[in-house]
């Protein structure tokens, strides 16, 4: 593929006016907002290759078929360093990861294409009501930025990129298996002797094997929003996913990883490691377990590159950046948590009213 095919990948004319389409949510098609001309995906002649994972260690050895390749052209924020494909018409505009004026340039990024999307499964009026109502939440939230939220800015589809890693595991361990047992003791308590009952641990060492097939380990591959922000939005229904096709990004941004393959599987085996250690701690079983040594032995590893929906909002109110995220799946809300000096203040000042006025009436009493 080409930077000037690049360009157009994500660009469906209509069939009636020539108009961009866009892929709607609430329609599950494409739309064009000139004509209103509305396609099913199905009938559409842009078609998506099969949901299927790739070898992992071609991949590092850059061994992957040239059709699992694309190059796109992307622009590189100066403040989060987000890297986000923008239309091609559009030369300036403001980065949807922190509000930073963004200078559309002509960088191009070489990737892994993705082998699944998952598509917004709902627009952008509601992923603002779903904002709002996290916002009327806050009680210390500044008034002033809930209505600056309310007043209806435009919020930001954007397809976040994440990696799944399949990949069959076994491991060998050593360690200790804690049988718990009760004895009885007599202790003086104020010159009198009483009988207690302690427990103990009568510890036995112990080995041994267990394995683990791990499907679609999910680890988020980008730097642009804060790790607690990703995490917050979960749990994604993968089993959604759809095999990807360009025209599900139709009318949104997609933003390209900036975590490789390789290090993205560091994220993963931590992932790997902590069930592992509770399968062992299962196995090992008794009333407590301690764990020496574990030897993992970890094969037949596959990926996938897959996008996932987030609804964004990011505002500059007096001076301060706040970034508002929104599930596109699920509606879950994360966001930077304002607080107002003012009504921090004032529930202060309630608190010692309400303190100094329970101290008068039980002095009273």
């Amino acid at each position: 593929m080409t930077p000037q095919d690049a360009e157009e990948t994500h660009r469906f004319p209509c069939e009636q006016c020539g108009a961009d389409y866009r892929f709607a949510p609430t329609e599950g098609g494409l739309v064009c907002d000139h004509c209103g001309h509305k396609k099913e995906l199905i009938e559409s002649p842009w078609g998506g290759g099969a949901l299927k994972e790739l070898d992992f260690l071609q991949a590092l050895r850059e061994q992957l078929p040239a059709a699992e390749m694309e190059v796109t052209r992307v622009s590189s924020c100066p403040n989060c360093a987000a890297q986000v494909e923008f239309d091609p018409a559009v030369h300036a505009l403001e980065c949807p990861f922190c509000a930073t004026p963004v200078v559309a340039d002509t960088g191009e990024n070489r990737h892994i294409k993705p082998k699944g999307v998952l598509p917004f499964q709902f627009d952008e009026r509601a992923a603002h009501q779903a904002m709002e109502d996290w916002l009327g939440k806050l009680w210390f939230a500044p008034n002033g930025l809930k209505e600056y939220a309310r007043k209806g800015r435009k919020m930001d589809g954007i397809y976040v990129p994440y990696w799944t890693y399949d990949a069959q595991t076994h491991s060998q361990y050593t360690g200790q298996r804690g049988t718990e047992y009760t004895v009885s003791r007599t202790v003086m308590v104020d010159g009198k002797p009483q009988v207690r009952s302690e427990i103990r641990v009568r510890w036995s060492n112990v080995r041994g094997r267990v394995q683990r097939f791990f499907d679609d380990v999910l680890v988020l591959a980008s730097k642009s929003l804060p790790r607690t922000y990703t995490e917050g939005l979960e749990p994604w229904d993968l089993s959604q996913l759809a095999p990807y096709q360009p025209k599900y990004l139709a009318g949104f941004r997609a933003e390209a990883y900036t975590i490789d393959l390789e290090a993205g599987f560091v994220d993963a085996r931590q992932k790997m490691d902590r069930i592992i250690e509770r399968d062992i701690k299962f196995d090992i079983g008794g009333d407590r377990q301690r764990i020496s040594s574990v030897d993992t032995d970890v094969s037949a590893v596959t990926f996938k590159h897959v996008l996932l929906p987030v609804w964004m909002a990011a505002y500059k109110y007096r001076g301060q950046s706040y970034r508002f995220v929104v599930n596109g799946q699920s509606g879950r809300v994360q966001g930077e948590r304002p607080y107002s000096a003012w009504k921090i203040a004032g529930a202060v000042v309630i608190g010692l009213i309400l303190a100094a006025g329970v101290a008068y009436l039980a002095s009273q009493s």
